[in-house]
């Protein structure tokens, strides 16, 4: 028997139309569609009047389901995987059934198509040439903290996706963060209520206090400057001597060599003009 495939498939974030011919032609010709949400999935085909098998396949059931659909594929069953809206596999299920896919040898294709975060990114007009996608924050505070420890010194611009209901709570917690930056919210992207707005986080916050937040957010934040990041590592070295500034350096773990040439570019002096310094240690 001939195993069957597994095709990922993106379907339109908000407008229908937003839906490619190709894609269109893989869901009217597999022989299940497996649906983060059937009820949400029943609205697309039944719109292109897609008449198909729906199973649920969503976060809750995704370890069990990928079970499920490696044995369907085995049986020769064409599947189409499908979230609400966007990619699945990007803040959606999908990740799990592919994994298992590649593990059994099994046959899949990705089909291209819509992704809130690269719309959002484009509308930003911030830095499109290096970027980095978070998603959704995680709920609790101890691991939202690890989370943005990681990313608030990082020059790309940053993507993340959040609820309405806790919005402000995430602006609060970016001003505390990572400090007053530029940021683009995108809201309802490509649905009847679209709405881009760009400002400051600052501004963001107290926008919304005014404004209740309803919809779907994508945030993007400018990533950390380059005058910031210079800013700091000048204040880092504030009241220290050249030599003082080499041992320091020494002292985390690094040669005499390399600690005179990081001395010299943080100062911004000759490594021979720093060298001088470094004979009597």
């Amino acid at each position: 028997m001939t195993n069957g495939k597994l095709f990922v498939v993106p379907t339109p974030i908000g407008n229908l139309k937003d839906i490619t011919i190709r894609a269109l032609e893989v869901l009217n010709s597999v022989d299940i569609i497996a649906a983060e949400d059937t009820r949400q999935t029943l609205k697309l085909t039944n719109h292109y009047n897609i008449k198909k098998t729906l199973i649920s396949y969503h976060q809750h059931n995704e370890q069990g389901k990928s079970d499920n659909l490696i044995e369907m594929l085995k049986e020769g069953k064409n599947i189409a995987l499908v979230s609400d809206a966007g990619t699945p596999g990007i803040s959606d299920p999908g990740s799990v059934i592919i994994s298992k896919c590649i593990e059994e040898n099994l046959d899949f294709e990705v089909l291209p198509g819509a992704t809130a975060a690269i719309t959002a990114l484009v509308y930003s007009g911030m830095d499109t040439t290096k970027f980095l996608f978070i998603g959704f924050l995680p709920r609790d505070n101890k691991d939202k903290k690890a989370v943005i420890e990681e990313v608030k010194d990082r020059k790309e611009t940053l993507i993340f996706y959040e609820a309405p209901h806790r919005l402000i709570n995430t602006l609060e917690f970016l001003k505390e963060n990572i400090g007053i930056r530029r940021i683009s919210i995108c809201r309802e992207l490509t649905k009847l209520h679209e709405e881009i707005i760009r400002f400051t986080i600052e501004d963001a916050i107290e926008h919304y206090k005014i404004n209740n937040p309803r919809g779907e957010y994508v945030l993007i934040v400018e990533g950390k400057s380059e005058k910031d990041i210079e800013r700091e590592k000048a204040s880092k070295w504030e009241g220290l001597t050249i030599e003082q500034h080499i041992l320091k350096y020494i002292d985390e773990g690094l040669s005499k060599k390399e600690a005179i040439k990081k001395t010299a570019k943080d100062r911004k002096l000759s490594k021979s003009e720093v060298y001088k310094y470094s004979l009597d240690i």
